[in-house]
């Protein structure tokens, strides 16, 4: 879809769009929510502390965030794209 010009897309070239988008975010979700499960779980049988707080908490949420935040910048960046899906302005 590279050199299309985004205002002539079709109805249905969108909605592939959006799907393949939707596809997507929830891949990123599966994703993180595998890292939570690794990094919480998988490493609460290891010694290891940061500042008197073991791996396996700061993992399963400091680093949960990181990895979140890395994911979302890479979807935004790279696979979302903006396109006017049309409609008419409720005026909201």
């Amino acid at each position: 879809m590279k050199n299309v010009n985004r205002a002539s897309l079709s109805d249905a070239q969108k909605f592939s769009l959006v799907r393949r988008e939707a596809i997507y975010t929830g891949l990123a979700l599966a994703g993180l929510i595998i890292f939570w499960l690794i990094a919480g779980f998988g490493t609460a049988s290891l010694d290891v502390k940061i500042c008197h707080v073991p791996l396996w908490a700061v993992l399963g949420t400091v680093g949960v965030w990181l990895v979140a935040i890395l994911i979302s910048f890479v979807l935004s960046r790279i696979l979302f794209k903006d396109v006017d899906l049309g409609g008419e302005d409720d005026g909201r």
